[in-house]
């Protein structure tokens, strides 16, 4: 990765204290971590760091905290499961700066993982204020971020403190943007992306971006319905963003101007209620009847869209096809998803996906661990593939 510093150019670390800027925002209940994913992410920088006889300093932030400490987002559940994953001790420190967190890490010998309490607690984090910045790196040596999720916002912990430490990006880091880059910043062409999810209005950023840098993009799931609404096509009850259909033709002009092919559905599964086992019938998209709603894409279009995953040599992947949540109308989402999976793993498809909607549709399929990456940051993914500079990344350039 040469535009990034990475663990590699950080040289013997044995005995020096190592912030590690990581991603702990997991579901919790009843005061156990009930989803690990995201810890097993990091792992590997927290063995590597470890292993080289660093004092491991984790930061982290823990859900949205408006009013300084609270229990409920303490980090202190986590540690045990940080521990559980890494098979090694990981010590706890109620607070993330001053005199408790001073004192741990001053207990700490080589090789030792210690987690702060959620940087979040202080408002100053957030406001990326220099002075809470600097009581922050007064605990390391050096900086490593391996918070990709947190990197499109410029907070002290994400920030602030590369300007302080040497930085470096840690290997989950360092996945993910390779593997971005492989997916638009330096991609094998033909590029496809598909893209769904519910409205045009959350993603008009992105849909901008991406028609300058594909060569077809599918659009999928109810945002396909404003497309077609412009372009005259009845589309029921179902959702749709009329008022938007200026916005969906100059997608559509600045697409045929970039010479990027729109795909959007030909036959829809159509239903009267939106509920489990309603009963649903496949017709052409022009026959949609006025008192219907397209829960999902039909076969011609899921044709159509293997068709296109056959031609790429690049797929970038971010919203479902359809309502896939509920049966049967995940049916498309899913044949997508297995066809992407088979052409990834036959060693013919570069396959990136990535949005909170993608990994459950994609979890869904069974397919997840074939795609080539799978992220999980939400939404500085999505500010990646519209081709915005994450703060968090720009700092980590050489």
């Amino acid at each position: 990765m040469a535009g990034f510093k990475t663990l590699d150019d950080i040289g013997n670390i044995s005995g020096k204290r190592v912030l590690v800027r990581v991603d702990l925002n997991v579901p919790v209940a009843d005061g156990k971590v009930t989803d690990v994913t995201r810890i097993e992410r990091i792992a590997p920088t927290l063995a590597e760091l470890s292993g080289k006889g660093a004092k491991v300093i984790l930061l982290a932030h823990f859900g949205r905290p408006k009013d300084g400490p609270t229990p409920e987002f303490s980090l202190e559940p986590i540690a045990k499961a940080t521990a559980d994953v890494l098979g090694r001790p990981v010590g706890f420190a109620s607070d993330c700066v001053g005199d408790t967190a001073a004192s741990a890490v001053a207990a700490m010998n080589k090789g030792d993982v210690l987690l702060l309490e959620n940087t979040r607690f202080y408002k100053a984090e957030e406001k990326n204020d220099p002075a809470f910045t600097e009581k922050l790196a007064a605990n390391g040596d050096i900086f490593v971020n391996d918070a990709f999720s947190a990197a499109h916002r410029a907070h002290s912990s994400t920030e602030g403190l590369a300007h302080l430490l040497p930085a470096h990006a840690g290997r989950t880091m360092q996945a993910e943007l390779d593997a971005l880059e492989k997916g638009l910043g330096n991609p094998v062409r033909p590029v496809v992306a598909i893209v769904g999810g519910a409205k045009v209005s959350t993603k008009i950023d992105l849909l901008m971006n991406l028609v300058k840098r594909v060569d077809a993009l599918v659009i999928g799931g109810g945002m396909a319905n404003t497309f077609l609404a412009a372009r005259g096509t009845a589309v029921g009850k179902s959702l749709c963003e009329h008022d938007l259909a200026t916005t969906a033709k100059q997608i559509m002009i600045e697409a045929a101007e970039a010479g990027c092919a729109i795909i959007l559905p030909v036959d829809g599964v159509v239903a009267k209620e939106f509920k489990a086992g309603a009963a649903s019938e496949t017709v052409a998209i022009s026959e949609v009847p006025a008192d219907g709603m397209i829960l999902d894409v039909g076969e011609k279009t899921v044709k159509t869209v293997a068709d296109w995953i056959d031609r790429a040599a690049t797929l970038v992947w971010n919203g479902p096809l359809g309502a896939f949540e509920i049966e049967p109308f995940d049916h498309a989402t899913v044949a997508a998803a297995r066809h992407a999976a088979a052409r990834t793993k036959a060693g013919k498809l570069v396959s990136v996906a990535g949005g909170g909607d993608t990994v459950a549709a994609l979890n869904h399929a069974g397919v997840a661990d074939d795609f080539t990456y799978v992220s999980t940051a939400g939404g500085a993914f999505l500010e990646w593939m519209e081709g915005k500079p994450l703060p968090g990344v720009e700092v980590l350039k050489r």
